[in-house]
């Protein structure tokens, strides 16, 4: 119960990694704000989390609707004790085929979102307090269809060290995460063919795709006490994809 009294908003928090974070944080003690972008979507999430969490409608990328979150926030909790800015897609085309309408939507969720969402939550994070953004492992290893997710996921990580050292006087540590193959509903294993799947998980040294609660319980120890030391760093969590081949 390590989160016992605290309080935690996730943004993208209706499904897969978000949402896995959400019920981790729910079940140590946290009250959680989740975000998404229908109302259907975010009442679907708050039910399942139960009476610790409430579902908001937020578009990352929409400063407006951010000043209505965090509004929210301070008239029911009066405080944030973690951050994790989740939300996020993708465009997974040649680089030939990005056009400047996929351009504008990734910076627009992906770097914009993440930026001002941090920037708008800061005057309620408590001091000690832990932000954690959702990078991706396409920092640390090239993908030709990768060339524009994979520069927002680089500016985000790197946001996440300059912020760890802006933030440090107030002792906020600011770290990263960077999923692998992880199924969830952005990334269905079961959409792919055998052939697909295969081909992903024997790039990948554990064999397999990674669980979205894999991914929650490196947030939960991010943002924990027990990372008190670790600041400004991005955590793999793939398998071994990125660092290792496999035999």
């Amino acid at each position: 119960m390590r989160f016992i009294d605290k309080t935690a908003l996730i943004t993208g928090g209706t499904s897969g990694m978000g949402l896995a974070t959400a019920h981790r944080l729910v079940a140590e003690g946290a009250h959680v704000i989740v975000t998404g972008r229908t109302q259907r979507r975010v009442d679907q999430a708050a039910a399942m989390l139960g009476p610790h969490a409430l579902g908001m409608v937020a578009d990352a990328a929409d400063l407006n609707q951010l000043d209505a979150l965090m509004d929210t926030i301070k008239t029911r909790h009066g405080r944030l004790d973690v951050v994790f800015a989740n939300a996020g897609v993708g465009t997974f085309v040649p680089f030939a085929d990005i056009t400047e309408a996929d351009f504008d939507q990734s910076i627009a969720v992906n770097v914009k979102g993440v930026f001002f969402t941090i920037q708008k939550a800061l005057p309620l994070l408590a001091d000690g307090g832990s932000i954690v953004i959702n990078a991706s492992w396409t920092l640390h290893r090239g993908n030709g269809i990768l060339t524009l997710y994979s520069a927002t996921k680089a500016a985000a990580h790197n946001l996440a060290r300059t912020l760890a050292a802006e933030l440090a006087p107030r002792g906020i540590r600011v770290n990263s995460i960077s999923p692998g193959y992880i199924d969830t509903p952005m990334y269905p294993a079961a959409a792919l063919s055998e052939t697909e799947a295969a081909a992903i998980t024997g790039r990948v040294v554990a064999g397999r795709f990674g669980l979205a609660e894999e991914v929650a319980a490196a947030v939960t120890f991010l943002a924990s006490s027990e990372a008190s030391y670790i600041n400004g760093q991005d955590l793999v969590i793939d398998g071994g994809l990125v660092t290792a081949i496999p035999a």
